[in-house]
Formats: C-alpha cells, sequence, structure tokens
C-alpha cells in the first residue's frame, strides 16, 4: 500500500531537553500522536502539544507495556490515518533503540519514514560525566555493546576482541551482568586496575557516577544502589573523569577514595 503520511522515529538523547535536535523539536510540537518509550525524558514529554494523543510503550526487564509485535502492528495501524505520528526513542533510534527493525517494518508495508537521529547515551552520558570517549595516547577507538541477551539466552560477545586496552568500551543494559561481563573481559586479558566508571540517568538532574576500576566495578555499583538506565564505561580515559568533570561540578560530592568515589549531581 501507499502512504501520503510519514512516521518519524526520532531519537531524544538522554533526557536533557535542550540536547535535541532542532528537527525532533520541531516534529514534536507539531506532532499528533507521539508513540513513546520509557527513556523518554518527563522533560521532553512537557514538550508535546496539549492536543496530542500520547501512547506509552515502554519496556523495562521482565516487563513490557505493549510487547514488540504489538507496538509493530500500532504503528501500522496509526500511519493508515491522516494524522503526523511521532515515534520517540531514548538515545538513538539506531543504536540498540530498535528503530532499524521498525523502520523495516514500515518500509515492508509501504509506509514512509524517516529518522531523526538522537545522540546516543555512549557521547551524551559520558560527556556530562566528564569521561571523552577517545583521548591521544589513551584511547584511539569505542566499542559499544550491550550487556543484555536476549530472553534465555547467555550473553555471548567476543571477549577477546572487546579486551583491547587501546580503546573504550562502553556498555548499554548492562546492569544485571556487569559482574559476569567484568570477569569476562579479565579473564580475556584487560588490566584489572583499567579504570572504569558507571553513569545512572546521564544527563538529567538525576545524574550519578561511580569512578571504580575493573575489578571492582560491579562491587561499587551494588554498594551505589544504581538503577536503570544505567551505561559502563571501561578504558583508560575514565582517569581522566575527576578532572574533566564540568557538569553542575559545584555539587560534587566525593564520598570514597580518590581511587572509587560517587559523584552525584542535581
Amino acid at each position: 500500500m501507499t502512504q501520503s503520511r510519514k512516521v518519524y522515529l526520532v531519537g531524544t538523547g538522554s533526557g536533557d531537553p535542550e540536547l535535541l535536535t532542532v528537527k525532533a523539536l520541531r516534529l514534536i510540537q507539531n506532532a499528533n500522536v507521539v508513540i513513546y518509550d520509557r527513556l523518554v525524558s518527563e522533560a521532553i514529554l512537557k514538550l508535546i502539544p496539549t492536543g496530542a494523543s500520547r501512547i506509552y510503550v515502554g519496556k523495562i526487564s521482565g516487563k513490557h507495556s505493549l510487547p514488540q509485535d504489538e507496538i509493530n502492528q500500532l504503528l501500522l495501524t496509526l500511519a493508515d490515518t491522516e494524522r503526523t505520528i511521532v515515534r520517540l526513542k531514548g538515545g538513538d533510534p539506531f543504536v540498540f533503540g530498535r528503530g532499524s527493525e521498525e523502520a523495516l517494518l514500515l518500509s515492508r508495508n509501504g509506509i514512509k519514514f524517516e529518522i531523526v537521529p538522537g545522540i546516543t547515551a555512549a557521547s551524551a552520558c559520558t560527556a556530562y560525566a566528564g569521561i571523552p570517549l577517545t583521548h591521544r595516547g589513551l584511547a584511539h577507538g569505542v566499542q559499544i555493546v550491550t550487556g543484555h541477551a536476549q530472553a534465555n539466552q547467555p550473553l555471548e560477545l567476543d571477549w577477546s576482541a572487546l579486551a583491547d586496552k587501546n580503546k573504550t568500551i562502553v556498555i548499554y543494559m548492562g546492569l544485571a551482568n556487569i559482574s559476569l561481563i567484568c570477569n569476562k573481559l579479565i579473564l580475556a586479558g584487560l588490566d584489572d586496575n583499567t579504570p572504569a566508571a558507571a553513569i545512572q540517568n546521564g544527563t538529567t538532574a538525576r545524574q550519578q557516577s561511580v569512578l571504580s576500576t575493573l575489578s571492582r566495578l560491579a562491587v561499587d555499583t551494588k554498594n551505589a544502589m544504581l538503577q536503570p538506565p544505567v551505561i559502563f564505561v571501561i578504558g583508560q580515559v575514565v582517569s581522566l573523569a575527576n578532572s574533566l568533570d564540568w557538569f553542575e561540578a559545584e555539587e560534587i560530592q566525593d564520598y570514597c577514595s580518590s581511587e572509587t568515589g560517587i559523584i552525584s549531581h542535581g
């Protein structure tokens, strides 16, 4: 079938509404229907016009407000109406956001779509925590992986390739498996004293960072009682965090030693 309307798959970044692209803001403010995920911040949802319909389709581990196949059907149904449909996703739609799956669905059904990139957590949250992804002499590349396996499946990553001391590792959705991940990386040859960090609610007033080492990251994250959304950063660049942390720096509180600390913002 052909369709005169588009479905806009829009990345909203990690939560700070000022990090939205101009295009994303324009689409949100002109939407008739907004379908949004759990990680779309409340500050961004407030930008939706009063008359627009809002449909929540968020997911948390073990609990989906709407299964993905039902989200797919919802997109097809709404796309068949004369309304502007905006599908909001946290971060970037094409970085662990299943945006490509939804775009393929639309494409196969003859529905026009447009992808609006968002600033993904790997760059947004690290920047707000004072951790550069690359730095001359410390990291010449970045590896971004998911720490979450499909239901009832083991986490299968190329640990030997991942354990590269010259690259920064960023792990999405790894909170439940962080102990396993750290142990696997150490067994693969990465130094257990490699600087590491966990960042919760990055770019928002509730941002909290745990600075640690690879061998202690899981324990320190647990002790800090971090809750999703959390990303993990492993690599020598994390050593720059104390010097480069700029986000509301006057409110930094260092609760632990110089090697391991918790930084709270907000």
